[in-house]
């Protein structure tokens, strides 16, 4: 079964305006790409190229106009709305028929990872087409997240609970998931919360409490941001401005990461290439990696 990947990337943005008054955040710049760059690298590194992006109808169109239908990445992608704001298990609902028998990875267009080990998302991958797999990452303040309890011993999951006063661990659950076939029908017997919102942590309740939860805590290197927040957002594209300016290497770069997995030819980058000005920063890097790979060969 291949697996299919959805990136919600709806949501108001309020705690972003005036920033999202016109834009959602997810088209906003995180250094010197927009934020769904990021997850959308993420989910190309995890070998998933058939991808469905769910946002707002008022945004959806220019998320179109900026990805195509994938195929200039060699990535085959398609659209669909969520007309309000009904929580990240509706995304599930929503790519139904998308998803069919498949399993798929569900991220979140504002959750920013950065961990260049892509050896512990491929040992994520289900053995069992049964279970479900959440990701977390050790925090300062895991507050006002989901807080994930684990069995270490045990490898296992022992509690969920979202937005705990007294958290029992600094892990929290990020926005990636990877669900099962079925998981659709699942996500529509959670009830609303309090919010009207359908729940992802309700969601994945139902997993742990029919035992068929796993957790990969991230390591420490790992980088993860939920740039829903101005602060977020700054210290993100501060990071990755650091990190880049430092390696000289770029970070969620489409062109590079679909050329160097080979899912576009050398012609398909040149042609990627030449949409950028001759002495644009962007072009200038694709143009070194193409130099670089010639070196390799």
């Amino acid at each position: 079964m291949a697996e299919k990947g959805i990136i919600l990337a709806g949501g108001t943005g309020s705690r972003l305006m005036p920033l999202t008054r016109v834009v959602c955040k997810q088209l906003l710049p995180l250094y010197d790409k927009p934020v769904i760059c990021y997850p959308l690298s993420t989910l190309i590194s995890m070998n998933i190229t058939d991808i469905l992006i769910i946002s707002t109808p008022s945004d959806i169109g220019l998320f179109e106009k900026l990805f195509g239908d994938g195929a200039d990445y060699g990535l085959n992608l398609s659209y669909a709305v969520q007309a309000e704001a009904r929580g990240i298990a509706e995304a599930l609902i929503i790519g139904e028929d998308f998803i069919g028998d498949d399993p798929v990875t569900l991220i979140l267009g504002d959750n920013v990872l950065h961990y260049t080990d892509r050896l512990l998302f491929s040992a994520a991958d289900r053995s069992e087409t049964a279970r479900a797999t959440i990701y977390a990452i050790h925090v300062k303040d895991p507050r006002p997240f989901a807080v994930v309890e684990y069995d270490t011993r045990e490898k296992k999951v022992l509690s969920l609970e979202e937005k705990p006063e007294h958290p029992r661990s600094n892990y929290i659950a990020i926005g990636l998931y990877r669900y099962p076939p079925g998981v659709a029908a699942l996500a529509r017997t959670v009830e609303p919360s309090w919010r009207g919102e359908l729940e992802i942590t309700c969601l994945n309740g139902l997993y742990l409490e029919a035992d068929r939860l796993d957790c990969v805590r991230l390591p420490r290197g790992a980088a993860w941001f939920d740039v829903g927040r101005i602060d977020t957002l700054l210290y993100a594209a501060t990071y990755f401005q650091n990190i880049e300016q430092l390696q000289g290497l770029k970070v969620a770069c489409l062109e590079e990461i679909t050329y160097r997995r080979g899912l576009i030819d050398r012609q398909q980058f040149e042609k990627l290439r030449a949409g950028y000005g001759a002495d644009s920063e962007f072009g200038l890097y694709l143009d070194s990696v193409l130099r670089l790979s010639e070196e390799t060969v």
